[in-house]
């Protein structure tokens, strides 16, 4: 794993800013009004938030579903989904010392509104959040080439460069092999 190393102060502000800068981004993109977006139910939170099992090595991001159940309430079919995107500060913070021509702002931008993105597929039922490890491959295709769409005509300090880092990963998925 990672050396866990924490974001600043000063880049949790930025996060804070590329998180509120996706969320419009792509509500714009999906449409959504703003009680619309609060039903998504979801939060980002950065390592400084996370439980170890939150906590992973070599991804930038990962969402996590949980089960969200008013108190008093006994049947788990009340219970509602609620997404948790937990930001992996050591990951991102290596791969930016790795690519120096990454701007962490843009960066940032990027990762948050990939994940959003996700969520918006989530609870909309275009992808199930479970799924084989096959169509996971070509979810993580589709959402970076929403992601793309959504990032490729903004003129922001850092994106050209951002949108290169991940230009690879908007292609088609090799075969996976079956044993």
């Amino acid at each position: 794993m990672d050396q866990l190393r924490y974001f600043t102060p000063h880049q949790l502000e930025m996060v804070t800013s590329a998180a509120a800068m996706a969320e419009e981004l792509v509500s714009n993109f999906y449409k959504l009004s703003s009680s619309q977006l609060r039903r998504l139910n979801y939060d980002i939170k950065t390592l400084a938030d996370l439980s170890p099992m939150e906590i992973v090595s070599g991804h930038f991001a990962q969402i996590l579903k949980y089960k969200l159940k008013k108190r008093d309430v006994l049947r788990e079919t009340e219970a509602e989904d609620f997404y948790k995107i937990c930001l992996q500060d050591h990951s991102i913070l290596t791969a930016l010392e790795a690519h120096p021509d990454l701007q962490f702002q843009s960066f940032l931008l990027y990762i948050v509104c990939h994940e959003l993105i996700h969520v918006v597929r989530f609870r909309r039922f275009l992808q199930q959040f479970q799924a084989s490890a096959a169509e996971r491959i070509a979810e993580e295709q589709r959402v970076h080439a929403k992601t793309n769409e959504i990032l490729s005509n903004l003129s922001i300090d850092g994106i050209a460069e951002v949108l290169k880092f991940y230009e690879n990963w908007r292609d088609p998925p090799h075969p996976i092999e079956q044993p």
